[in-house]
């Protein structure tokens, strides 16, 4: 790699990062309010359940509409290019988030604030969608083979630091403001923030160069005329795969870093600062962990980092909610449950996991390809989480035994569908060398 190379790989990284940091603070930041003050604002109900339950399934409806925004930008950034979509999706999610902050209560205009939540919930959904793919696409593409699962991770880790935003500065106002204050405004200006975080990532990202693989599908005009056609057509089952591997990180995210936040304050009395200090204090550990497991996916390989981490992972959520509820309020315990598994453990299948979808597809039909993996999983293993964890407590009377073992389900899960990834990727290599024809790689 030359000079020349090096440096705009950098800078590649760099507004890969800023630009997923800026996303994701976003997109989560929806999400640890949303069990705080818009169960309270947009969905009042004379059961707190309920409330909870509904202020939820907006926060799910984003998930449902990322596979809209992942086949839509998918098929313009295979076509057009990563670059420009990158732009465009900055500037869908940046504005819907910022509009939230204005959304009037439902006491001052009834229905139509839920309805006017759910719209730019939607919109958010959409611009996330086209975003994921298109970051890590442009860090992997532009990276030396024996290099990308570590350069691929670092827009991974705009996550962890766009969750360290979020509940970070939802946690300031929440300490600097009284009760009656914070739910009057003081949530509105974490979501007016996001203004000047749009300027910043724009203009980042509007100096760097296109994607070199990218490019040379266009110069070679090998191009998909429909992406989505051919990837399910060539992919299927890398598809599901795909799928199935990304179960066990959409679940325990949401878990930890979503709803630990409303468990700790309802089910436990823990100060809401306090739960989103031990979540952003895992985030900010994570921040450090996800390269470093990107790095290690690079010397032993993808395919068993991510097995080894969704079985850890999953299976750390036994002990993790035993010490939370057996804390006595000890603020230690309760962080150290959350910062063990949720800082490091979680960070051995996030790392890794860009440059493991990105390996499924060929170039042509890799943008396409891993948003639809991400963003149409994100469906059951993210958006639908926390509504399953609040009703699986509550079915328990509060006791989290049923939701750690469906979190164990879904890391086993998991690891069984990297497996099959693992011995596909084998058979594939083995025609390879023997010269055998080799079938499309999802037929």
């Amino acid at each position: 790699m030359s000079k020349a190379e090096g440096r705009m790989l950098k800078r590649v990284v760099g507004a890969s990062l800023i630009g997923s940091t800026i996303e994701w603070y976003d997109f989560f930041l929806y999400g640890v309010v949303a069990g705080i003050v818009f169960n309270h604002l947009y969905f009042p109900s004379d059961d707190p359940f309920v409330s909870t339950l509904l202020a939820y399934a907006t926060f799910a409806v984003g998930f449902i509409a990322r596979p809209v925004g992942g086949v839509i930008f998918g098929h313009f950034g295979d076509k057009v290019g990563r670059k420009s979509m990158l732009i465009l999706t900055l500037s869908i999610m940046g504005g819907s988030t910022f509009l939230i902050a204005f959304i009037p209560s439902y006491e001052q205009i009834g229905v139509w604030a839920p309805v006017l939540l759910l719209l730019m919930r939607i919109m958010q959904g959409i611009g996330l969608g086209g975003e994921w793919g298109g970051a890590v696409l442009m860090a992997y593409e532009h990276a030396p083979a024996s290099r990308k699962g570590f350069y691929a991770s670092f827009p991974q880790i705009g996550l962890s630091i766009g969750l360290l935003l979020a509940s970070g500065v939802v946690g300031l106002l929440s300490f600097t403001l009284t009760e009656a204050q914070f739910m009057a405004w003081g949530w509105r200006v974490a979501f007016g923030l996001s203004a000047a975080l749009i300027f910043l990532g724009m203009w980042i990202r509007l100096n760097v160069t296109e994607s070199p693989e990218f490019k040379e599908v266009k110069e070679t005009k090998k191009e998909s005329k429909i992406p989505i056609k051919e990837m399910w057509h060539n992919n299927t089952k890398n598809v599901l795969a795909g799928m199935g591997a990304r179960y066990i990180d959409g679940v325990f995210f949401n878990v930890m870093g979503v709803f630990s936040i409303t468990y700790l304050t309802a089910n436990l009395n823990i100060s809401r600062t306090d739960a989103l200090l031990g979540v952003s204090i895992a985030a900010f550990i994570m921040c450090f962990f996800i390269p470093f497991f990107g790095y290690v996916s690079d010397r032993i390989g993808r395919t068993r980092t991510y097995w080894i981490g969704s079985l850890i992972t999953g299976f750390s959520a036994l002990p993790a909610f035993w010490l939370m509820s057996q804390s006595g309020g000890n603020i230690t315990v309760i962080w150290l449950s959350i910062i063990i598994p949720f800082g490091i453990f979680y960070a051995a299948v996030y790392g890794p996991e860009a440059a493991l979808f990105a390996e499924l597809f060929d170039a042509k039909v890799r943008y396409t390809g891993m948003s639809f993996v991400y963003q149409f999983s994100g469906i059951f293993a993210s958006g639908l989480t926390p509504m399953i964890a609040t009703t699986l407590l509550n079915y328990n009377n509060g006791d989290p035994f049923f939701l750690t073992m469906y979190v164990v389900a879904v890391g086993i899960i998991s690891a069984i569908s990297v497996r099959f990834i693992q011995l596909r990727q084998g058979q594939q290599e083995s025609k390879k060398e023997s010269g055998d024809h080799i079938e499309p790689t999802g037929s």
